[in-house]
């Protein structure tokens, strides 16, 4: 019974989902997508509570603007904490897998990998930057851009010398590594520590 139930609801929100275009902006109709469940939920298992749904825990996007704004709202977040909640700002510059990527208001949506390096928000005359192993950027139309890196520090509060020491232990791994994992897990921490020394440097 709740095997099928399942199966049943599973198939309706498939078809639900293939008929929502892609956008950030939410619909009415993609509002009350939460009711449709709980009513379907209801009808097929009504001694059960019906699970939370995504749309449940996220607030909806403004809806993107007729014109450009001028500031752009970002949100950067790790796994313990969130060190930007929509803060407006004027440009950030992410390290991308494709390079470095500038983000102003109005960009076109898009989605890309960090690679570890350099984030830089630009507020006025103000420029904060971040040293980030990776993650990704989730850039909408509606000038948010939402930023999850695994790891980030503040570029001030890292210290060149304990670079320099990792650098130099990854690098004696990586020449006295016998097996694929060994030579893999010694690259990884010298990709790391090298971009962390150029960011440095540079």
């Amino acid at each position: 019974m709740l095997r099928q139930a399942s199966r049943l609801l599973a198939r309706r929100s498939i078809l639900a989902a293939r008929a929502r275009p892609f956008s950030t902006d939410l619909s009415a109709a993609d509002q009350t997508a939460d009711a449709t469940f709980t009513e379907a939920w209801n009808k097929v298992i009504p001694n059960i509570d019906p699970p939370k749904t995504p749309l449940s825990f996220m607030k909806p996007r403004p809806p993107t603007p007729s014109s450009i704004p001028s500031k752009l709202t970002v949100n950067f977040v790790l796994p313990y904490a969130s060190a930007l909640a929509t803060k407006e700002v004027d440009m950030v510059i992410v390290p991308a897998t494709t390079g470095q990527m500038g983000v102003l208001p109005g960009h076109v949506a898009t989605i890309a990998e960090l690679k570890p390096g350099v984030l830089s928000v630009h507020e006025g005359n103000e420029v904060t930057k971040y040293f980030v192993s990776s993650g990704f950027v989730f850039i909408h139309a509606n000038s948010f851009a939402d930023i999850i890196a695994v790891e980030a520090v503040p570029l001030d509060q890292l210290d060149a010398n304990l670079v320099q020491k990792g650098l130099a232990e990854f690098t004696s791994k990586l020449s006295s590594a016998t097996t694929d994992l060994e030579k893999a897990e010694a690259q990884i921490g010298i990709d790391v520590h090298s971009a962390l020394n150029s960011a440095l440097t540079g």
